[in-house]
């Protein structure tokens, strides 16, 4: 029996009569490396281009097989949402509103040529094309920088607007990816002092067993990543482990006890690998200065990192994905012994910005049982959950159906931090990032 064909080579699969698990897309190992390959080619680097490029994409749909349909279909989309990225950035870029004017970048030309540009006064559909390739990196890294999401967002458009406005001062000198992280950068420091943000301590509430532990750290900006903007084991297997532990929750909230220019300094050497002469430029820092900096900064991060942290390897995630869905089936057939045999016994649970926090399983069993017993007048109702990625970790997206309604509406994303057997730390965020993580905010009461 032949279900579809391969759409790389076009030779037919083989059935799955019998067989569990999910349809291959293509027959082997090398048309799925060949077609990553072509899905990252260098997009096309105007906006006629992408156009150009979602017509031959329509031209080529074809409604059958469904693997192949939906695969075409997802490329057009992700296409078709590039497409609108560069046109509201041309938008944005060429009418800024009444925002108040942005000090030009200074010392362009003073960066090491990693690549030149081939034009320097670009208009405004060409240059939001060629920023918006940056957009999926520069997200990252101010996110590493902010450590919340929405921020980064906001971040990520400032940079394009300051790029815009001092693309006159661009001598193409240096590459355009340096130009761009040095006006992040520098957006990301300006936001910080601004902001003046610094973690807390966690503080006991009245009424509340929280634990015996010492409280945790509190980031109260702090917000999760969704997994699709990060590298997959399947796409990028050398870059997977550095990826998932610079983006890591733990990671992402031990940097932020780093002053800003501290934690610049480690993100650019440690995590982006530029050489102190690079990062020196970038900051307006001497070579001295950024080697003093670091020296600085890696101790304190090794302070408020866990100290044992998991291997990222193809059994551990397997092994993690038995706990997850373990986890959530627990959840939702209200089984607290079940969720309890999962938990370390010194799980900790916090809330980011809520101030709820627990350290140990008997207190987080404590507080879990109140709203997940039915005859309990706090009960919160029954859950479903979609399983996630958030930060290279596994997540969990938790809707509750209140007693007397029939719709599941969204609650909370968990992300979940497994050692061994044991779920070791729950992260809970408000459900508002939901669509970013591909998550609905409602899910029908039928199944």
């Amino acid at each position: 029996m032949v279900d579809a064909v391969c759409p790389g080579c076009g030779k037919p699969l083989a059935g799955r009569s019998g067989r569990k698990g999910r349809t291959s897309v293509y027959c082997s190992a090398a048309c799925r490396q060949r077609a990553y390959r072509e899905r990252r080619a260098a997009p096309p680097d105007t906006a006629q281009g992408l156009i150009e490029e979602v017509g031959r994409q329509v031209r080529e749909l074809v409604p059958a097989p469904p693997a192949v349909f939906y695969s075409g279909v997802s490329e057009l989309a992700t296409s078709v949402g590039r497409l609108r990225r560069i046109a509201r950035t041309a938008r944005d870029s060429a009418d800024p509103g009444t925002e108040e004017p942005v000090m030009d970048e200074p010392g362009a030309a003073d960066f090491v040529t990693t690549g030149p540009v081939t034009e320097v006064a670009l208009a405004e559909s060409d240059f939001a094309a060629l920023v918006e390739s940056y957009r999926r990196e520069l997200r990252v890294h101010c996110y590493r920088m902010s450590g919340s999401y929405d921020d980064a967002e906001d971040l990520v458009q400032e940079t394009f607007l300051r790029a815009w406005r001092a693309r006159d001062g661009f001598a193409g000198r240096a590459s355009v990816r340096t130009w761009l992280y040095r006006i992040a950068t520098n957006a990301c420091l300006d936001f910080q002092r601004r902001t003046a943000r610094r973690p807390q301590r966690y503080e006991p509430l009245p009424g509340m067993n929280h634990g015996g532990a010492e409280p945790p750290a509190r980031v109260t900006w702090l917000q999760p990543y969704p997994d699709d903007d990060l590298p997959s084991t399947e796409e990028q297997p050398d870059a997977l482990a550095v990826s998932r532990e610079t983006t890591e929750l733990v990671f992402l909230a031990a940097i932020q006890h780093l002053p800003p220019r501290q934690r610049a300094v480690l993100v650019l050497r440690d995590v982006l690998g530029l050489a102190a002469a690079e990062t020196a430029a970038v900051l307006d820092m001497t070579v001295a200065s950024v080697n003093s900096a670091l020296q600085r900064a890696r101790p304190t991060l090794r302070d408020h990192l866990p100290r044992r942290r998991a291997d990222w390897t193809a059994e551990a995630d397997v092994r993690e994905r038995e706990i997850l869905a373990r986890y959530m089936a627990a959840a939702e057939r209200l089984d607290l012994t079940e969720v309890a045999t999962l938990l370390s016994e010194d799980i900790t649970l916090t809330m980011p910005p809520n101030p709820f926090w627990f350290v140990g399983r008997e207190a987080l069993v404590e507080f879990l049982s109140v709203s997940l017993d039915p005859a309990s007048p706090m009960f919160l109702g029954h859950w479903r959950h979609l399983p996630a990625r958030a930060n290279g970790q596994l997540a969990a997206g938790g809707y509750v159906r209140r007693p007397g309604t029939t719709v599941y509406r969204a609650q909370v994303l968990d992300v979940l931090r497994i050692e061994g057997d044991r779920i070791v730390e729950i992260t809970s965020f408000e459900p508002h990032l939901f669509p970013a993580f591909g998550l609905p905010l409602r899910l029908p009461a039928d199944r």
